[in-house]
């Protein structure tokens, strides 16, 4: 059976990437979903970017898009330069495209706009970065960019008493449109983890790579996952997000 892989938030931890793939032993009829935030954090923010649009074409990938991605979307199209983003990631990001040749950037430019807001398969499990708030669903958001910054839908699934029921009347709606969710943006390291987490119906994979946890791929079908070391271990020298809790 093909294998699909859900791989969390990268934030410029190309290394760690590197490392991961060549854990999973891909096939070619197997599927890449990744949940994005690809930049911001460590020195390879552009570098991470260059890789994915390689594999892009050797390998069955789709690329979803995180907050950090569509920061730094702005930054490159109007010079957008929000304090926020900077002390967030934003200025090793800015470091990493200094010597970049212009036809490089356009490349990145055209990768992050193509990027997609959330995937619905055939088994109507539901892929994007952090969350829903509208509960007829992410097509029916009034503010797009919701998919990219919520974090209202996985704390409502970590606040569910258990005792509830789906078919009681109370049960949140939102956690029943989906049979399967799969998120990234909130890293599970806010609860003492560095693995994937499930709760109801949805799975975290974000486990912290900005900070002090590792970059993981978790195959849907069976939920094992892969991961790599922790990623500030491959960056010795840097404090990537580690000063910041968000």
């Amino acid at each position: 059976m093909p294998k699909t892989y859900v791989i969390g938030d990268i934030h410029g931890g190309l290394l760690a990437l590197k490392d991961l793939l060549q854990k999973l032993d891909l096939r070619d009829e197997d599927q890449l979903i990744f949940l994005g935030d690809y930049v911001d954090g460590w020195s390879d923010s552009a570098h991470v970017v260059s890789y994915l649009i390689q594999i892009k074409e050797e390998l069955n990938c789709r690329f979803i898009r995180g907050n950090h991605d569509d920061l730094v979307l702005q930054w490159l199209t109007t010079d957008f330069n929000n304090e926020k983003w900077l002390q967030h990631g934003g200025e090793s990001t800015k470091k990493t495209y200094e010597n970049l040749d212009q036809t490089i950037i356009d490349l990145h430019i055209n990768f992050l706009e193509n990027l997609e807001d959330y995937i619905i398969d055939e088994q109507n499990r539901l892929f994007l970065h952090a969350g829903f708030s509208n509960m007829s669903g992410p097509k029916y958001e009034y503010h797009p960019e919701t998919v990219y910054w919520d974090r209202t839908l996985w704390e409502t699934a970590l606040s569910l008493d258990p005792k509830i029921k789906k078919e009681d009347k109370i049960y949140p709606k939102r956690l029943k449109l989906f049979k399967e969710i799969y998120i990234g943006h909130t890293p599970v390291t806010r609860l003492g983890k560095t693995e994937p987490i499930n709760a109801v119906n949805i799975w975290n994979v974000d486990t912290g790579a900005a900070f002090k946890g590792p970059l993981t791929a978790l195959e849907i079908n069976t939920k094992a996952f892969y991961q790599s070391k922790p990623v500030h271990e491959y960056y010795p020298d840097e404090i990537g997000r580690n000063f910041s809790k968000n």
